[in-house]
């Protein structure tokens, strides 16, 4: 089978990281991201033009200085139950914390909308990038790289072990016999590990696909690897050509090593396409959206984030730059030391460091419909992505890439012209998870 681009949707509502003025477009509702009736809409439009899922972001900090949308939005799974209702195709993934939750409940909770939603479920497994995050959970101090991700492994391993509590066929609802459950298809799960103890069995079947689609967005070694290990689909960051094609490359080599199949693991990348009705237009737009959003003061606090919310403001702007690393061993550690190792080298200041972070970089995805596909497939060709993970500042810039993009890559043979399952497993190709008890009785009949 030829390979074909899988499209997601991210929602900025009113406004993440890069958008802080998004707010102000009188297009957009003040209250988008608290606003329900946002998301179907958003949705419905990705469903119309087939994309594989609606994408939802989550932190469980903020403070004054954090962008519009981290001040004031839905909790992800309940969003995307609300959603479910209202879509019959389009993968819902949710991002939850394995620093912040435990695994019985988080396993229950996105099983409850796998069901739901007719086996379109997807779990953005996160460890937490806001440091102080641990103060909203009675805990002194966040957990470190290493205890974070070799607790994220762990739980994955135990959330799965739940989600095969019951066999496919455990409930035979046989009312002649009297039989709702065949008791020898319930399964307790009796995990002791480093990080957890379950006992299980979770008190909900499996759905259509057999268990939520697990996705990881780590960049890190760490990240790549629990990546590697566990992640069927995952949102990278994109950056150059030849960035992203290097951790394509990258994580499908790890992947194998693993013994898995790389194909059952999707990348995508980050995208914020801005289509125009011609490329001098759009790159116009495209600048004049950074200087819209170009606040120096705003760009100051935002750099606090990857070192635990701390506050530069403090510190003389033309000073050289703090010596702040211990800040970011617990954060942010792999931007965080790139940008020290940087302004170590350059012997940048506090300003200039600010400057160089928010300086104006085109995006490779501007211009007309045609040259936004034909960028897209040359950089899918390159071997650079599986899919793309696409942000749009506005409803109509939506519409304009669906509109404008979507069918050239469909007569292009690049993108799908209807759907083909109706799980976000079958749509992204990915196969169904045996069972583990049902494999181990078939092994044991041969």
């Amino acid at each position: 089978m030829p390979r074909t681009i899988h499209l997601a949707l991210h929602p900025y509502g009113v406004g993440g990281p890069g958008q802080h003025g998004l707010w102000k477009d009188p297009r957009v509702a003040k209250n988008a991201s608290i606003d329900i009736n946002y998301y179907i809409r958003q949705a419905q439009a990705a469903e119309h033009a087939l994309f594989d899922a609606l994408f939802i972001v989550d932190s469980q900090f903020i403070n004054a200085t954090y962008p519009a949308h981290y001040l004031n939005r839905l909790e992800p799974l309940t969003l995307l139950s609300a959603v479910a209702t209202h879509t019959r195709h389009i993968g819902l993934v949710g991002t939850a914390s394995s620093t912040y939750n435990s695994p019985f409940n988080l396993a229950r909770r996105f099983a409850s909308l796998d069901h739901i939603s007719a086996g379109r479920a997807g779990w953005n497994v996160v460890t937490s990038f806001d440091s102080k995050t641990s103060r909203n959970y009675g805990l002194d101090e966040h957990l470190d790289y290493a205890t974070r991700y070799g607790r994220a492994l762990e739980f994955v391993q135990v959330a799965r072990g739940l989600w095969d509590s019951y066999e496919d066929d455990a409930f035979p609802a046989d009312v002649e016999r009297g039989l709702f459950l065949d008791p020898a298809k319930l399964h307790e799960l009796n995990y002791v590990g480093e990080h957890f103890t379950v006992a299980g069995p979770l008190n909900i079947s499996r759905s259509p696909q057999g268990q939520p689609v697990i996705f990881q967005a780590g960049v890190s070694e760490e990240g790549r690897d629990l990546a590697a290990q566990v992640a069927e689909g995952i949102y990278a960051p994109g950056g150059t050509l030849e960035q992203a094609r290097e951790y394509y490359a990258d994580i499908k080599k790890r992947t194998a090593a693993y013994g898995r199949n790389p194909d059952h693991i999707k990348i995508f990348i980050h995208g914020s396409p801005l289509v125009a009705a011609t490329d001098e237009a759009a790159r116009r737009r495209e600048r004049e959206i950074f200087e819209e959003d170009n606040d120096f003061d705003r760009n100051l606090a935002l750099l606090g984030r990857s070192f635990g919310a701390y506050d530069f403001s403090a510190h003389d702007l033309d000073a050289p730059f703090p010596d702040v690393a211990h800040l970011a061993e617990k954060g942010g550690r792999t931007g965080a030391a790139k940008l020290i190792e940087r302004a170590r080298a350059e012997n940048l200041t506090l300003r200039q460091v600010i400057d160089t972070v928010h300086q104006f970089r085109r995006s490779p995805f501007v211009g007309d419909p045609r040259t936004v596909a034909d960028t897209i497939e040359r950089w899918f060709d390159a071997g650079a992505f599986d899919g793309i993970n696409l942000a749009f500042r506005t409803e109509e810039e939506l519409h304009l890439f669906v509109d404008g993009v979507v069918p050239i890559l469909q007569k292009r043979g690049l993108f799908r012209t209807e759907y083909t399952a109706d799980t976000l497993r079958g749509n992204l190709g990915l196969p169904i998870p045996e069972n583990r008890h049902s494999r181990e009785h078939a092994l044991l009949a041969d």
